[in-house]
């Protein structure tokens, strides 16, 4: 019986891992990390059992006390509930909390040589060395969940790192992938949340919507494989069929297809490196018909620009830029700024924050609040 710990359980990647996990009778949810959405929390406590749970906060858990009275489950808050979770005896750790907060939880994952499933790309971003190195350094591994790199995961299983051309992210292109550069003034929140293939979080798909997810995806791949950034590519591919290729240097390339469903790249974090069997829906190329492949408009989308720059910078930069932007997207989702200006900000902060190379977790979680206290100043005063 393998254990496994699920941060984030009542968004929507927790909510379709603990729906792949029923599948199977080898798996104990251990531990649960959410939020405020104590009634969800509530019904996962009643089903899957697990010995200890997380909230945000006192109110939260007061609340989660009274919807499961009696219950075997030890309750922690905040933060340190979520590192709490991620530090409890288990095999795998799924780590799809959203932003910067997942940073701490990933160390405590890898540090005792767990697998960490890694459906938060933003830990990496901002502290992929760190992360890297104390999994290594604890024999740990991390599966990462994201369609783009389970599929690169998975077409590198063809070949050797030396082998390697180029990776091949692919991009949907989002909501506005046909939308006049002119018009883009005009995109309101409701706009932005209409992704044209996926069912996400409004974070994520805000961030779909800019191309700066698809510029995190570049950084997080950067760390995953160890390819340098002028041998990682993105494509725009609107069909989301392909989901990531890798081109290798005889001229082969390997790509993972299958129907846009998150349920596939879950089960394949937690199952690897088996492959199991699944009831969800199997593609037809048939039905799809054609494939389409084009650029990114980097002038359009300045966030992917952004993001790739910062990348090459290395040192504090990804950090910064992922909390500028973090920052810029709640304003955005709370409709302080227009959508245009969440690249501003984030350009803006990047601009004013010197750039040096973190050395500890510290130092990292130092950079991420003068960045978000910079962008909160920018949001505000419209600077």
């Amino acid at each position: 019986m393998k254990r496994i710990a699920i941060l984030g359980s009542t968004g929507t990647i927790g909510v379709q891992a603990l729906e792949v996990l029923s599948q199977f009778d080898t798996y104990e949810v251990v531990a649960l990390a959410a939020g405020r959405n104590v009634e969800r929390l509530a019904q996962q406590i009643r089903r899957y059992r697990p010995k200890l749970v997380a909230v945000a906060d006192d109110e939260a858990r007061r609340a989660l006390h009274a919807l499961v009275p009696g219950e075997p489950v030890d309750i922690v808050v905040g933060d340190e509930g979520l590192v709490a979770c991620a530090a409890y005896p288990s095999d795998v750790v799924l780590n799809a909390v959203v932003g910067a907060r997942g940073i701490l939880p990933a160390l405590a994952a890898v540090g005792r040589g767990a697998r960490l499933a890694l459906a938060n790309k933003e830990c990496l971003v901002a502290a992929g060395d760190l992360i890297l190195r104390a999994m290594r350094d604890a024999g740990g591994e991390i599966v990462p969940v994201d369609s783009e790199h389970c599929a690169l995961h998975q077409c590198l299983r063809s070949g050797r790192p030396e082998e390697i051309r180029r990776l091949v992210l692919t991009a949907s292109g989002g909501p506005f992938r046909l939308w006049p550069k002119a018009r883009m003034a005009e995109v309101t929140v409701r706009d932005a949340l209409r992704h044209p293939n996926w069912h996400m979080g409004q974070k994520i798909t805000i961030d779909s919507a800019t191309m700066m997810n698809k510029g995190l995806e570049v950084i997080e791949a950067h760390h995953l494989f160890g390819v340098p950034y002028d041998k990682i590519a993105v494509l725009v591919h609107p069909q989301s069929i392909v989901h990531s290729m890798v081109e290798f240097v005889d001229g082969s390339v390997m790509a993972q297809l299958a129907t846009a469903d998150m349920r596939l790249p879950i089960q394949y974090a937690i199952t690897y490196p088996d492959r199991l069997p699944a009831p969800w829906p199997r593609l037809d190329l048939a039905s799809v018909g054609t494939l389409h492949f084009e650029e990114p408009d980097l002038d359009k989308f300045r966030c992917l620009r952004l993001a790739i720059e910062a990348g090459r910078a290395g040192g504090i930069a990804p950090c910064v830029l992922n909390a500028a932007n973090e920052v810029a997207v709640d304003a955005f989702l709370r409709e302080a700024i227009s959508f245009l200006r969440i690249p501003e900000v984030v350009e803006a902060v990047l601009e004013r924050m010197p750039n040096e190379v973190p050395q500890s977790v510290d130092d990292v979680l130092r950079a991420d609040a003068e960045a978000r206290r910079l962008a909160e100043l920018y949001v505000s005063k419209g600077g």
